[in-house]
């Protein structure tokens, strides 16, 4: 097959004066899969000098950052965050509140949940709240949670006109994630062990202005999924096959999902979905987040200690797992930006790995007043502010009263053009009661 590619090629392209050929290494198929197995990285799209100068600067960024911390008053962990816009982020919490922070005034807004259509069970919900924030390519529309956090709310941005609500035809229970497949079609993962497609129909959110009923108060349209799939039951942990997070493949129109029994799912993204694969995945416990990158053709699971690489193309995976190696307390948001990944730990830091080199960036430390700084050997760590942490009796009985807690960063996001990063989340155990949010630029 190699060799009638090379034919092909070769005999389309003009023939060079033997001066001017390049290197044949340079235009072998070999060596081009042996780049691509390492997640080589060619700055697609971008001539050389633009495609280095851009590289150089997402390696060079993370240590110049700085934080300013944001008050977000008594609200619980925040979960989930998007960019709304070039000062606006949009955020959920563990106390299920939908909510825009601006970034340079630090004024809040809350966002008004969407109800179901009928009655449902009021089980408890404050310990579930919105695990998930999705805009469409477009950013025309916003996909999260309802008042009912098994219920799909989709907004229309951005205005944040409610549009329409899968509800009682849906999940069973909480859903934990949202990617979007097209501006159109979205996918969500449950607690239920099942993904869900959904089809916005375009009539529903093309006007303007939101409706609304005799008293004023919107209304919005109630939807179903257009298919449900469940995860195959492992014989491993046949009961624990909630779905933790999804990543959506855009160039090979494919779903990756990790259920919380330790496997990633491949599905064929269409219409319909069609499962295609499930693999046990090397770390098994808590994995919770998952992220892919086009570019280099892979998805990557956080774990409690862990960052796994998968090319579900090839039997053996060439990229060794990255170990977080912070006390245990997991890997809780990922995000990958070229060749960069960003790993935000239980722990109140983010890590920065950088794919090419197999390592995490390091700090610059300069051995003279004159010398260039160069790499000091430590990895490069930015450590999130103390947050605010609600002093309460399960703080003082079960805790011991103990000063200070390390937030879990359970969401950032970038907003590259400005080189800014929004960090936000709140204290790791479950019956603490904090929050924690900050700005870096």
């Amino acid at each position: 097959a190699a060799r009638k590619y090379s034919a092909a090629t070769e005999s389309k392209r003009p023939l060079l004066p033997k001066k001017q050929k390049r290197p044949a290494t340079r235009r072998s198929l070999v060596h081009y899969l042996k780049g691509r197995e390492v997640g080589a990285w060619g700055g697609a799209g971008l001539s050389g000098s633009e495609g280095e100068l851009r590289r150089c600067a997402v390696q060079k960024l993370p240590e110049l950052l700085k934080e300013r911390e944001l008050a977000l008053g008594t609200l619980n962990k925040v979960f989930a965050s998007q960019w709304l816009n070039t000062r606006q982020v949009v955020c959920g919490t563990k106390c299920n509140t939908l909510f825009v922070v601006d970034v340079h005034s630090g004024q809040i807004t809350r966002i008004p949940l969407m109800r179901d259509r009928g009655p449902w069970l009021a089980r408890a919900q404050q310990t579930c709240g919105i695990h998930t924030i999705e805009l469409n390519p477009s950013k025309t529309l916003l996909a999260t949670g309802g008042e009912n956090p098994n219920s799909l709310a989709i907004y229309q941005l951005p205005t944040l006109d409610p549009v329409c609500l899968g509800d009682r035809h849906g999940h069973k229970d909480w859903i934990f994630t949202i990617v979007w497949m097209s501006d159109t079609v979205a996918v969500s993962g449950s607690r239920d062990s099942t993904v869900a497609l959904w089809r916005m129909d375009p009539d529903t959110f093309n006007g303007s202005i939101a409706w609304h009923n005799d008293a004023g108060l919107p209304v919005y349209a109630h939807i179903r999924p257009r298919d449900m799939e469940t995860i195959p039951r492992s014989s491993t942990s046949p009961s624990n096959r909630k779905v933790q997070a999804l990543a959506f493949s855009g160039k090979n129109q494919e779903l990756g999902a990790v259920s919380l029994d330790g496997y990633f799912h491949l599905w064929k993204a269409r219409s319909t979905l069609s499962r295609l694969l499930s693999i046990r995945l090397p770390y098994c416990r808590e994995n919770v987040c998952l992220t892919y990158c086009d570019e280099l053709s892979l998805y990557a699971v956080g774990s409690q200690s862990h960052v796994s690489f998968l090319d579900p193309r090839q039997r053996q995976q060439n990229i060794r797992p990255l170990c977080s190696r912070e006390g245990g307390t997991g890997v809780r948001s990922l995000s990958f930006y070229q060749h960069i990944i960003t790993v935000g730990t239980g722990h109140g830091s983010l890590l920065f790995y950088d794919i090419r080199a197999q390592k995490f960036l390091e700090e610059r430390a300069s051995t003279s007043p004159d010398a260039s700084p160069g790499p000091s050997g430590r990895k490069l760590k930015l450590t999130c502010g103390r947050g605010w942490l609600n002093h309460d009796d399960l703080w003082v009985n079960y805790f011991g009263g103990i000063g200070e807690f390390p937030n879990a960063l359970y969401t950032h996001c970038y907003n590259w053009p400005e080189m800014k990063l929004f960090v936000a989340g709140g204290p790791l155990p479950s019956g603490l009661h904090g929050n924690d949010a900050g700005l870096w630029s």
